[in-house]
């Protein structure tokens, strides 16, 4: 089976990605924005199933999620992330998708999933659409509104702020001011303190 992966976090790709390569008959396409799953979808055609992150560059809420799914000819669209709550992930299955992955997931569960979901079948983790508000969302994400998720996901990529600017199809003086607030919120002294402490945390 086909499956595109689209993630903007490289370490949280490569381990999805090593996680698919192991199965013999998953043949996985990687790239990190949904302009990549773009190009990958007009040059190859539809794959049996696309995941992709919630919060990467070009997703825009879930526009990303309908612009990929007529991309991909109807086929399976999946969503991933690891801050989203349960409201996006009914959200993403209302609008299309054909299912929800926790980033949390372990491998064994991840490739079942993937299976499930290739074959047409809806899949959200029961635990996760289960579980109380304040338990489903990552602490240190409770406090930041989804535009600064989204920017601090930039810094934590290593991106520019014209870079994320361009991404996020904002002034380059607008994410100046994000990552101004940022840096109060999480108590760092810059940018980079600030993506420290978003990956030690499993923000991102």
């Amino acid at each position: 089976m086909k499956i595109l992966l689209a993630d903007d976090h490289e370490l949280v790709r490569d381990t999805i990605a090593a996680f698919l390569e192991r199965e013999a008959d998953m043949d996985l396409t990687t790239c990190q924005d949904v302009a990549g799953a773009c190009a990958v979808l007009d040059a190859d055609g539809p794959v049996d199933l696309v995941l992709l992150d919630y919060s990467m560059p070009g997703m825009n809420g879930l526009d990303g999620l309908k612009t990929i799914l007529d991309k991909n000819d109807g086929n399976p669209v999946a969503i991933m992330s690891g801050t989203a709550s349960k409201s996006v992930a009914q959200d993403a299955l209302d609008q299309g998708a054909i299912g929800f992955l926790p980033k949390t997931m372990g491998a064994k569960s991840l490739v079942n999933a993937v299976r499930f979901m290739a074959s047409g079948e809806t899949f959200v983790p029961v635990a996760f659409m289960t579980a109380e508000d304040t338990e489903e969302i990552n602490p240190l994400a409770q406090n930041l509104t989804q535009r600064e998720l989204e920017v601090l996901g930039g810094l934590c990529a290593g991106k520019s702020n014209k870079e994320i600017a361009r991404d996020l199809d904002l002034q380059e003086v607008t994410i100046k001011l994000h990552v101004k607030t940022l840096c109060r919120k999480l108590d760092a002294k810059n940018r980079t303190q600030a993506a420290m402490i978003a990956k030690e945390a499993g923000l991102f």
